[in-house]
């Protein structure tokens, strides 16, 4: 069984908003499983659904760059702030992101691509690593193109020309004008920022995501004494209002709650004069999914665990 570290309490209850104790109990239940701890507190009504992004911690930033209807995102991280806000490091982002526009966005192929000056992106890296004294390093990159349309973007807490904290990329397909067409691609961009829908629609949610909110919704509904027959339709009714939750298209528009992302969308087809069909998008947030002590909280914690175990 795996130890129940201060680190492991501060990171269930940074995912599910539960309570110190309730989670070094869960925690101590599962045998220190994060992933069946999430699951545990989720059952008994201690915790909303898990986050999939996990706690934003690491430095560096994201990058946007859009050519005609094609757009990349891609994000580098740096051990502090501090470099992110230097100017070489942001000149650097914006070069990869440059780079991957044309080279594509596998990072093991975009590290070896030719950078501007000479070398390869890595040795640039490398270099400025070496000029800086951090370490640093590209983590992910993505595209997005339409055969004709508009690939809209959106930066939240940008810090300058095509770098933040939060990327989006929305693609939109139409033969309409590209004017209209970017206003509303640029709006649900945001909302994407706003609202990190997990998916496109309900059948792009991963199954095994799918599976597990399954689980839950079954076995919460056991718990509380319901027939076979009742706990299945419960499952499934909670399941469409996750959809809803999760699912851009089903989403209600975070610039007018009074209509669905994908009527937003079908409104906004008077005023680009063609049809419009949302084709995808990407939401990079800086440092999602890496985890990096907070040494105030960290400690609030070990009290607690400490002083209870």
């Amino acid at each position: 069984m795996a130890a129940i570290t201060a680190g492991l309490v501060k990171e269930l209850r940074e995912k599910t908003d539960a309570g110190m104790m309730d989670c070094k109990a869960a925690l101590t239940e599962t045998g220190g499983d994060m992933e069946a701890a999430v699951d545990l507190l989720r059952k008994k009504g201690l915790a909303k659904a898990a986050k999939k992004a996990g706690r934003v911690a690491a430095e560096g930033l994201v990058g946007l760059t859009v050519k005609g209807t094609k757009g990349v995102v891609v994000e580098l991280n740096s051990e502090t702030d501090f470099v992110a806000r230097n100017e070489q490091f942001q000149a650097m982002v914006r070069s990869v992101a440059d780079v991957a526009l044309t080279t594509g966005t596998d990072v093991e192929a975009l590290k070896a691509a030719a950078f501007p000056g000479g070398g390869s992106v890595q040795d640039a890296i490398t270099n400025l690593v070496a000029t800086i004294g951090e370490n640093m390093s590209l983590r992910r990159a993505a595209a997005l193109s339409v055969n004709a349309g508009v690939v809209a973007q959106y930066l939240h807490n940008a810090v300058g020309d095509g770098l933040g904290k939060i990327g989006v990329l929305v693609a939109l397909e139409s033969t309409g004008n590209t004017e209209a067409l970017g206003a509303i691609g640029r709006q649900v961009a945001m909302h994407v920022a706003a609202a990190n829908p997990q998916g496109l629609d309900a059948t792009s949610i991963p199954a095994d995501v799918i599976a597990r909110e399954r689980a839950v919704l079954a076995d919460k509904a056991k718990a509380s004494g319901k027939p076979d027959n009742v706990v299945e339709k419960i499952v499934e009714s909670g399941l469409k209002t996750y959809f809803k939750e999760v699912s851009l298209v089903d989403q209600m528009f975070v610039h007018d709650s009074s209509k669905t992302v994908t009527q937003a969308i079908k409104e906004a087809e008077k005023a680009v004069g063609a049809p419009i069909v949302l084709k995808g998008f990407i939401r990079y947030a800086l440092g999602e999914g890496i985890e990096k002590e907070t040494s105030d909280f960290a400690a609030e914690v070990a009290a607690a665990v400490g002083g209870n175990g």
